[in-house]
């Protein structure tokens, strides 16, 4: 059996860990908070341009524009959204593992097929196993709308170039605190949503012309589209930590009640172990 000295060190360090790791669920749910509401701002923006797209696209040619030109010369690019910092559950771990998935069942399609990880775990989990293109390991320390337009510049310019035909990004989508959705999403080449048929479709005269438009729109939506998608990692990275550091910190308040009844135990025993000798020690003195 276990000493009483190191039950007790061993009770000590299970409690100031359940500190660490409330207080970091209470930093979580605070931060989540601040992220959700910018997800639920972004989310309106990014689905209303899609359907101005759609509107624009509408009897226009697939070529109207360098983004939405389809090529089959099969370089890939695919875009694994992680975040910066762990302990925050299967959150890095099942989107990464979601990324080799793709990459195992859908590299025979490409002749090429590169990784451009955003997140330092991303990365760290990936280099080892698949080509890494680039990787972003600081966005998350300062994100903000310029940060996603110039790593949207960036995928648009190799797209223009002919680096890649074809580009994916996979991303943690928030749906509540519990809940997270590894999400695949294809951004270049732009395929715009269909325009619901309306019975009275309003006729719109653009100023510039339908093309224009397009070219103005479609770089603003593949911009659009990523710092969405990196507002919903992040929403999602605070829902996970949150839910991890609250299971630990409820771990760590049963281990301690288990560690608690073993020192009382021990504590019991050393006790009658001590009278015992004590009486023993009285015993042979009367004899």
């Amino acid at each position: 059996m276990a000493s009483l000295k190191s039950i007790k060190k061993r009770i000590v360090s299970v409690k100031n860990t359940g500190q660490i790791t409330k207080a970091m669920k209470m930093v979580s749910a605070a931060k989540l908070r601040r992220a959700q509401e910018n997800v639920v701002a972004a989310r309106p923006y990014a689905a209303k341009l899609g359907e101005v797209l759609g509107r624009l696209s509408r009897n226009q040619d697939a070529d109207s524009s360098p983004l939405m030109i389809k090529r089959t010369t099969g370089k890939a690019l695919l875009i694994v959204v992680t975040s910066d910092r762990g302990l925050c559950g299967g959150f890095n771990a099942n989107l990464c593992k979601a990324a080799e998935r793709f990459v195992r069942e859908r590299g025979a399609e490409f002749t090429d097929l590169s990784i451009m990880t955003i997140g330092r775990k991303g990365y760290e989990f990936l280099k080892n196993r698949q080509k890494i293109l680039k990787n972003f390991g600081t966005v998350f320390s300062n994100l903000n709308y310029q940060t996603a337009a110039l790593l949207a510049q960036e995928v648009i310019q190799g797209y223009l170039d002919e680096e890649f035909d074809e580009v994916f990004i996979i991303y943690n989508a928030f749906r509540s605190v519990m809940s997270q959705d590894i999400t695949l999403e294809q951004l270049l080449p732009v395929t715009p949503p269909e325009a619901a048929d309306e019975e009275y479709a309003p006729e719109y005269i653009y100023e510039p012309s339908k093309s224009e438009l397009l070219s103005e729109l479609l770089p603003k939506h593949i911009e659009v589209q990523i710092f969405k998608s990196l507002l919903e990692s992040v929403a999602s990275e605070h829902g996970a930590r949150m839910t991890a550091m609250d299971s630990a910190s409820k771990n760590a308040n049963e281990m301690i009640g288990k560690l608690t009844l073993q020192y009382n135990r021990a504590r019991q025993a050393a006790i009658t172990t001590e009278l015992m000798e004590i009486i023993s020690g009285a015993e042979s003195i009367k004899g």
